[in-house]
This record gives structure tokens, C-alpha cells and sequence, in this order.
């Protein structure tokens, strides 16, 4: 991956931008929706198990936001976030069309594309994951 200070700061912006977007759709399902109000959401939109995938979706979009704003195990959160929004995508959005504005997946594709980048990408320079696995030399270099 180039190293260059451009595509740091690249990073950097992606990271945090997306992991804002995750960290408000997480808050709204726990504070505005409820994750009573969620699960009847999943099960009438034919999501399986909706009683559990609320509550998990809900904690993986507040939390691995959280981590993406931070940069910190940021290829697994956003592997995990890439997945949520594949499962987004085909369960619920994907018969829709491609305009959110008639329910269509256009805005879990860019958030799963986004994810995905980060998760082969890396944090990059300017993150938790590159202050405490970036350093020459270090075993867990992989996760920077």
C-alpha cells in the first residue's frame, strides 16, 4: 500500500466519515427506534431471527463505528460491517432497486464498498491500530 501522506490522510477521512454514518444508524436503532421497535422492523422487512439480529446489528454499527472513528481493530470492524451490509443489501434492499428513496440499496452498497476498502486497506498512519501495531518489527503488524 502506498505510504504516502496523502493517502494516510486519505484513510483517515474514510475511516472517520464512515464510522460516523455507522455510529448514527447504530445510536438511531437504539435510541430512536428501539431495539423493540428494530426487531419488529427486521421481522416485517423478512429479516431471520430478527429478535437477535436487532440487538446485533444495532451494537455492531454503534460500536464498530466507534472503532472505525478510532482506527482501532479497524479490519475487523469493518469486515464485520462489510458483512452487515451484504446481508443489507440481499434481505432487504436488494428488490428495491438502486435509489435509497424507493428503498433501494444504494446506500448500503457505498457503505459496504467502504468497508470492504478499509478492511484490505488498513487503518493507516494516522490510527490507534498503526500507534500500537505499526512499529517496525512488531507480530501484530497485520492488524495496522
Amino acid at each position: 500500500m502506498n505510504k504516502t501522506p496523502l493517502s494516510a490522510t486519505a484513510l483517515a477521512v474514510l475511516r472517520i466519515a464512515l464510522g460516523f454514518l455507522f455510529v448514527a444508524h447504530g445510536w438511531q436503532k437504539f435510541t430512536e427506534y428501539t431495539i423493540a421497535g428494530t426487531q419488529a422492523s427486521f421481522a416485517q422487512m423478512g429479516v431471520p431471527a430478527a429478535e437477535i439480529a436487532a440487538p446485533l446489528v444495532a451494537t455492531l454499527e454503534l460500536a464498530g463505528g466507534i472503532a472505525l472513528i478510532l482506527g482501532v481493530f479497524t479490519r475487523i470492524a469493518a469486515a464485520a460491517l462489510a458483512v452487515n451490509m451484504v446481508g443489507a443489501l440481499f434481505l432487504v434492499h436488494a428488490s428495491a432497486g438502486v435509489f435509497v428513496g424507493n428503498g433501494g440499496y444504494e446506500l448500503v452498497l457505498i457503505l459496504g464498498a467502504a468497508s470492504l476498502a478499509l478492511a484490505l486497506a488498513g487503518a493507516g498512519r494516522f490510527s490507534v491500530d498503526h500507534a500500537l501495531f505499526g512499529r517496525k518489527g512488531s507480530k501484530l503488524k497485520v492488524l495496522a
